[in-house]
């Protein structure tokens, strides 16, 4: 099974900007659809963006305009460059396959925590 592990997260301050990247253990080539969620503290865990292998691209309310995903199947890894970071998208990033109701099927990485705070 496809072990993943994300980086990139850290402390920004708001209006900041932070890329995070996902290496997957295994070729991602055919996994159709693959996204980014996001846990905060005391809150469900959230679908934030999927993309799928032609390239089509899904966001959430709050990522879309600010947010962009992107996947390098040569590589085997996936991409999400936040920009215009507010104190609300403070969580913990996963990126994950997207299975049926937006559920990922993987098991779920470490995570790498963003934190936007001034």
């Amino acid at each position: 099974q496809v072990q993943v592990a994300e980086s990139g997260g850290g402390l920004v301050q708001p209006g900041g900007s932070l890329r995070l990247s996902c290496a997957a253990s295994g070729s991602i080539v055919t996994t159709n659809s693959m996204g980014w969620y996001r846990q905060a503290p005391g809150k469900k865990r959230e679908i934030v963006a999927t993309i799928t292998n032609g390239g089509s691209t899904n966001y959430a309310d709050f990522a879309r305009g600010r947010f962009t995903i992107s996947r390098d199947n040569t590589k085997n890894m996936l991409y999400l460059q936040m920009n215009a970071l507010t104190p609300e998208d403070t969580a913990v990033y996963y990126c994950s396959d997207v299975g049926y109701g937006l559920v990922p099927t993987w098991p779920l990485g470490p995570g790498t925590q963003v934190t936007v705070s001034s």
